[in-house]
């Protein structure tokens, strides 16, 4: 069926006239079927110019990334829902559920990965998107099942501590966000298109991951804290 001039045009206008960060949320969520949920957010400003968590926790440890109202039970899909949420709330942190149908992720501390990343390159591996915030590096990869996790990580004499597994039940912060430590963006920005970026397998970048490790000039690790 032809489509009527009219309404590509008033599509079009809906999208100019939705939110950058809004777009990106609804490009996650339905283009890519990753599901997402708002995270708690930060506070006002104090006069000093500090932001701390809006969530209760005064001692919150991770200002404004993380869930709390809605939980993670709540991530979905649903496009009105996605709406609705970043209708109300532009400015919240956006969090993707990992595992299940949408990505999972290894996260290291930001300078190991800044130094891992190019002794991935040199090995040869090729890598999917890549969040970066001040403080961790999250590198998304294929959907896994924790049964699977414990024998790759069974199979290994030693794991870098600093690493971190985002699988079923757990999230990660994405693009665009801010969060207490500062800007969320993407290190390795997902490829442009209608379909989902690609993704990894966990076990060849936990692979490189774990050589990059061991292969210190002081015998150390290049992944510690």
């Amino acid at each position: 069926m032809r489509e009527i001039p009219g309404r590509r045009r008033g599509r079009r206008l809906r999208r100019e006239q939705t939110p950058a960060r809004l777009r990106a949320v609804l490009t996650c969520a339905t283009a890519w079927q990753w599901p997402v949920v708002p995270g708690a957010g930060l506070a006002a400003p104090t006069r000093h110019g500090g932001r701390s968590c809006a969530c209760p926790d005064p001692e919150c440890a991770v200002p404004g990334a993380h869930p709390f109202d809605p939980g993670l039970l709540a991530a979905t899909t649903d496009e009105r829902m996605v709406r609705w949420w970043w209708t109300n709330r532009p400015q919240a942190p956006v969090l993707l559920a990992t595992g299940g149908r949408g990505a999972c992720a290894v996260s290291l501390p930001a300078v190991s990965g800044a130094q891992a990343l190019p002794v991935l390159d040199a090995l040869g591996v090729r890598l999917g998107p890549v969040v970066a915030t001040p403080t961790r590096w999250s590198l998304l990869v294929a959907p896994y099942g924790l049964e699977r996790l414990g024998e790759l990580l069974h199979a290994k004499d030693r794991v870098p501590s600093s690493l971190r597994f985002h699988g079923d039940g757990g999230y990660v912060v994405v693009p665009p966000s801010e969060v207490g430590t500062g800007q969320v963006r993407w290190e390795r920005p997902p490829a442009q298109g209608p379909d989902a970026p690609w993704l990894p397998d966990i076990e060849p970048v936990l692979d490189a991951l774990v050589e990059a490790s061991s292969g210190a000039p002081d015998g150390g690790s290049r992944l510690a804290y």
